[in-house]
């Protein structure tokens, strides 16, 4: 651990009347699974990093680990409990007898039930952000919202939150009660989000959550093709857009953020990021990253783009990337937000 003093990012508020809560959050997934072996001392030195660098955004979901990422969460949660804003998620159901099914769970008594469960595995009594991790259109949306909104009223939930929705289901659940936060996939690669979900966030005040802002690394050149180069327990493996023909299509579109990276002296995944942050202005919204990331170094480079700004020419360069992207952002698109504006 370096001793040396870290800059703090700026702040901005979660939603209308939340905390201030630092520019970029950190997505924690990767800590428990999806990406391969971890190194626990390593992943507890970056969740450190986060604080000492105004990162106070942390980012899990029950699903994640299958709640060991909560558990791993919660030793860390308890030393810095007033410094972080907690956020976590329900919805997607797992079983232990089949790895790759996902059911989608919106009914009252089950968010009722992962509530208590999140809360027991995070050793905590209040949930700062709870997000309806994806939306099953088979139950109306009021009913969902109005038990998390029940949630709030107990006091065992600050403010609420939601994942892959439309611009219009955003609305919808707003008028049942405010929502803080609205968190989808969102970078240079993914701008699906745009076509109606960003205008509703602005509109109501709801601050934007971009995760998979890097593409999931694919936008820092870590990999060019993850089923040549990333190990077996890798989900990206199995992402439409990171490998074979779609594979180096896509990497050949990152050119531009080599060129604007070596001209600020900074990393692709820098530049990625900072495009992220500067869709706040360009659509005039709140806009708060989650990058994840096991190592100490990458956080504190990630929080370094917060403070990179684009010019307007770097800007056009970055534009036409998304529309030239090969593959979808997951192999079943149907929890999407994107399948339901289609």
């Amino acid at each position: 651990m370096s001793n040396s003093p870290v800059e703090k990012i700026s702040t901005v508020r979660l939603g209308t009347d939340g905390p201030r809560i630092g520019v970029q959050g950190f997505g924690a997934m990767g800590i428990s699974e999806f990406y391969g072996a971890t190194d626990e001392a390593a992943a507890r030195d970056t969740l450190e990093a986060t604080v000492e660098a105004g990162v106070t955004l942390i980012d899990t979901a029950d699903i994640y680990g299958s709640g060991a990422n909560e558990e791993f969460l919660a030793p860390f949660l308890a030393a810095h409990r007033d410094q972080v804003t907690l956020a976590t998620k329900f919805a997607v159901e797992r079983r232990a007898d089949d790895p790759r099914y996902r059911g989608i769970n919106n009914s009252p008594a089950y968010i009722k039930k992962a509530v208590e469960a999140s809360l027991r595995r995070l050793n905590t009594d209040v949930i700062d952000l709870y997000y309806m991790h994806r939306r099953n259109p088979d139950v109306p949306l009021a009913e969902s919202v109005g038990a998390m909104a029940e949630l709030v009223a107990e006091g065992k939930v600050k403010y609420l939150g939601l994942s892959e929705v439309t611009g219009a289901e955003l609305r919808e659940a707003y008028a049942v009660h405010p929502i803080a936060a609205l968190q989808s996939e969102w970078s240079v690669f993914s701008r699906d989000v745009e076509h109606s979900a960003v205008a509703a966030a602005a509109e109501l005040g709801v601050t934007f959550v971009p995760y998979s802002p890097l593409g999931r690394g694919f936008l820092t050149g870590a990999f060019a093709d993850a089923g040549k180069e990333l190990s077996e327990g890798d989900f990206r493996r199995f992402q439409p857009r990171f490998t074979g023909d779609n594979a180096a299509t896509n990497a050949a579109l990152l050119e531009p953020l080599h060129e604007i990276a070596a001209a600020h002296g900074a990393t692709t995944a820098q530049i990625a990021l900072a495009w992220v942050q500067q869709r706040a202005q360009v659509h005039g919204l709140t806009v708060v990253p989650i990058p994840g990331t096991r190592k100490r170094s990458r956080l504190l480079e990630n929080a370094g783009a917060a403070r990179i700004t684009l010019s307007a020419k770097e800007l056009v360069l970055l534009e036409p990337i998304a529309g030239k992207v090969a593959g979808d952002r997951y192999p079943d698109m149907s929890s999407t937000s994107a399948a339901r504006e289609r």
